[in-house]
């Protein structure tokens, strides 16, 4: 700081005057200088790292951004990444962390925890989980229902809608049985909400040939995938922005899903997103 500041007083005074006042040596001033004025080697570096922070709309931490790097044909730690972030003042938005509780929950009277947190699927449509989240928007609020299929933790349908009613809940579970193909049958997990007990929910489950699963009363732990999913969403969209109206939210999630989707890379999927994920390993 005291070299960048003498240079740009040097012009207006003289410069032994100016090394005394601020307790330099000339041969220290004149290196420093000349670092100054030198081309960063970085500075490429620095021009990557902030084109993928910007384009992921500052959602990206320094993982992330390292693993795009090295696909870019980067060759660079990760340590590097997250001292040139903090040198460039790019902070990712960061999750908050949930204390844990250790309350195991009862089963449902309606089905068993049948998925038992087994989050892992080996082909699509194999198990899905699904729940309903709210957003406060001024004095109203909007719901968001989404349906995620674990083999790839891509969203394959959602609702939103006003109310957390049952058709809500009916119009993601619908739309997600069009993507069934003959003979798949998935395990579809819910947490106890009044709409995963209805018989409208159950009759279309049994219609699609599909088995249902519940978490246990009292433990989000059961579902945590999806849990998790509306904690990324939350964080990475809704506490950052101030909406000034539930339409403009809805087209906002609209565009989150479809970014989370298909671009957002994820450290469990080998650095891809869902869709590329999908793609990739059913071509293979």
């Amino acid at each position: 700081m005291k070299v960048q500041a003498l240079v740009a007083l040097k012009a207006d005074y003289p410069l032994p005057v100016l090394l005394q006042v601020a307790g330099l040596a000339r041969s220290t001033f004149f290196y420093h200088q000349a670092r100054l004025l030198s081309p960063d080697p970085k500075e490429a570096l620095k021009t990557a790292i902030t084109t993928i922070f910007t384009t992921n709309h500052g959602r990206y931490g320094h993982r992330r951004i390292h693993t795009e790097l090295v696909k870019q044909g980067w060759t660079v730690a990760k340590k590097t990444v997250l001292k040139l972030m903090r040198a460039l003042a790019l902070r990712c938005k960061v999750r908050r962390r949930k204390r844990y509780n250790s309350y195991q929950g009862e089963q449902g009277v309606i089905a068993p925890n049948l998925l038992n947190r087994e989050f892992d699927a080996d082909a699509p449509n194999q198990k899905w989980v699904t729940d309903v989240t709210e957003f406060r928007v001024g004095d109203r609020k909007l719901y968001l229902s989404p349906v995620m299929d674990l083999f790839d933790r891509q969203i394959i349908s959602y609702s939103i809608g006003n109310s957390p009613n049952l058709e809500l809940a009916n119009a993601s579970l619908r739309q997600a049985i069009t993507c069934l193909e003959p003979g798949q049958k998935p395990l579809v997990h819910s947490d106890q909400g009044f709409q995963y007990q209805h018989l409208f929910w159950r009759q279309l489950l049994s219609e699609a040939g599909a088995t249902q699963s519940m978490s246990r009363k009292g433990n989000c732990y059961d579902n945590a995938v999806m849990e998790n999913f509306f904690g990324h969403l939350k964080e990475e969209l809704f506490h950052h922005v101030r909406f000034l109206s539930t339409d403009a939210l809805a087209t906002a999630l609209h565009e989150y899903i479809h970014w989370y989707n298909n671009e957002r890379i994820s450290t469990k999927l080998d650095g891809q997103s869902p869709v590329q994920y999908r793609t990739q390993t059913l071509a293979a």
